[in-house]
C-alpha cells in the first residue's frame, strides 16, 4: 500500500491555557493599546521588550507590528533615504526588498553560492563598486553565513549592517545569537516563525539614538518613556522631532501571547533539530537528492529544511513535486519563474525596476527544495516524510 502523509504543513502548536486565559483579561479590561494603562501598570508590550532584550542579551528592544515593520524602520533609523543604496542578498522573501523599496532605497542584490549564504566575493565587489553603505542580511531559512567574513567587509566599507533574523531567532554562530551581529537586527513572531503571534515583530540593537529613533519611529507619540527596553532620555530629546511615526506598535494581546512562548523557544529549539536531523540524514542517503553540510559552530533552528533535487532536470522538479503533494508532503520550489504563495524569486520583484542579471543565484534554486517543518510533526511524521520524498525521487531515477 503506499504510504500517504495526512497532516497539514501549516498546523502550529496551541497556544496556551494561561496565554488564553492573560488574552482573556486583557480583552475584559479593553486596554488593547500598549500605552493604554491605568496607573502603576506596565503594558504587555513594554513587559515584552524587557524580556526579549534580557534573552536576546542586548541593550534595547523594539516590538513591533510584523517582521516588515521592524526592517523598514531600521532602515529608517539607520539612514536610509530615496535613492540610497542598500545591499542585500538575493535569496530572501518579500518583505525584505519591500522594505528597502518602501524607504525609497535602492536595492543592490548580491550573489548567493550553492549554500544559499551570501558570496563573500560579490558582496566586497559590490560594496566597493556602489559605494553602498547599508548592507540587509536576511538569514534566509536559517542558513547563517560566516559572520566573521561579513563584519569583515563591513568594517572594510563602512557599512552599517542590519540582519534579517526572521529564520534565526535561537540560532547562534560560534556562540554569538544571531541578530547581535548587526547595528540593528529584526526579528518576525508571525505565525510559522519561532514564536508565534499570528504577526508580530521585534527589532533590537546596541545603539542609544538608534534605539531612540526607532521607538518615535514606531509611533510612540510622546509616550516612549513607557517603553521596556529603551535609552535615557536625554537621547530621545535629541530625536524625538524629526523621525517620522510609521504606526507600527505591538498590542498587548500578541504581546501576552509571546511572553508566553519566549521561555519555552530554547526547549523547542531542541524539538526542531531533532525532526530536521531526521530529515537531513534520510534526504542525504536518498539517490537523487543532495543536503549540505551545516558547518560545526552554525547552531541553527531547524525549522524548516531545504534540499536539492539534483536527480533530475530543474524542468521536471514541478511534476515531482506535485506528485509529492499528492502524498501530502508539501514542498515549495525556489526556481519557479513565477512565484507561488509566500515563495518567489528576486526577478519576480519587477517593481524594483531592471536588476543586474544573477547567475549563480538562478542556478542554485533552480534545484532548490523547501520543507517546512511544524512542532506538531511527530518523529515518526518525520521518517514518513522522508520515505514519500524518497519514493517519488526513486520512481524518476528509474524510469
Amino acid at each position: 500500500m503506499t504510504k500517504q502523509f495526512e497532516k497539514p504543513f501549516t498546523q502550529q502548536e496551541p497556544i496556551s491555557e494561561d496565554a488564553i486565559e492573560r488574552v482573556g483579561e486583557i480583552l475584559r479590561s479593553g486596554r488593547l493599546h500598549r500605552y493604554n494603562t491605568i496607573a502603576g501598570e506596565v503594558s504587555e508590550a513594554s513587559l515584552l521588550e524587557k524580556e526579549f532584550a534580557a534573552w536576546q542579551g542586548t541593550k534595547y528592544c523594539l516590538a513591533t507590528t510584523s517582521g516588515g515593520q521592524a526592517m523598514q524602520i531600521a532602515l529608517r533609523t539607520a539612514g536610509v533615504k530615496p535613492g540610497t543604496k542598500v545591499l542585500a542578498n538575493a535569496y530572501t522573501l518579500a518583505p525584505v526588498p519591500g522594505a528597502i523599496y518602501a524607504t525609497g532605497g535602492e536595492p543592490v542584490l548580491v550573489e548567493i553560492d550553492e549554500n544559499w549564504h551570501t558570496d563573500i566575493d560579490d558582496l566586497r565587489a559590490k560594496a566597493k563598486n556602489t559605494g553602498a553603505k547599508y548592507f540587509i542580511l536576511s538569514h534566509m531559512r536559517g542558513h547563517i553565513v560566516d559572520m566573521d567574513a561579513i563584519k569583515a567587509v563591513c568594517d572594510e566599507f563602512g557599512i552599517i549592517l542590519i540582519e534579517d533574523c526572521a529564520h534565526t531567532m535561537g540560532a547562534k554562530w560560534k556562540g554569538t545569537r544571531s541578530g547581535n551581529f548587526g547595528d540593528i537586527s529584526c526579528f518576525s513572531t508571525q505565525t510559522y516563525k519561532h514564536i508565534n503571534s499570528g504577526e508580530g515583530g521585534f527589532l533590537i540593537t546596541d545603539n542609544p539614538e538608534f534605539a531612540a529613533r526607532a521607538v518615535v519611529g514606531s509611533g510612540s507619540y510622546m509616550l516612549y518613556g513607557s517603553h521596556g527596553a529603551i535609552p535615557p532620555e536625554d537621547v530621545f530629546q535629541k530625536v524625538r522631532l524629526d523621525s517620522p511615526n510609521c504606526s507600527a506598535r505591538l498590542d498587548n494581546l500578541r504581546a501576552a501571547i509571546l511572553r508566553d512562548q519566549l521561555p519555552n523557544l530554547e526547549a523547542n529549539v531542541h524539538r526542531w533539530n531533532v525532526r530536521y536531523h531526521i530529515l537531513e540524514a534520510g534526504f542525504r542517503t536518498s539517490p537523487g537528492l543532495s543536503v549540505i553540510e551545516r558547518k560545526q559552530h552554525e547552531e541553527f533552528v531547524g525549522s524548516s529544511i531545504q534540499f536539492k533535487a539534483t536527480g533530475i532536470a530543474p524542468k521536471d522538479i514541478p511534476a515531482f513535486l506535485k506528485d509529492c503533494g499528492s502524498r501530502g508532503v508539501e514542498i515549495k520550489w525556489f526556481g519557479g519563474d513565477e512565484p507561488v504563495a509566500f515563495t518567489s524569486r528576486y526577478d519576480s520583484w519587477q517593481y524594483l525596476g531592471d536588476m543586474d542579471p544573477l547567475p549563480n543565484t538562478i542556478e542554485t534554486l533552480s534545484t532548490t527544495c523547501d520543507l517546512r517543518i511544524p512542532l506538531t510533526f511527530s518523529e515518526q511524521d518525520c521518517q514518513d516524510i522522508v520515505d514519500i520524498v524518497s519514493e517519488e525521487m526513486a520512481a524518476r531515477l528509474n524510469t
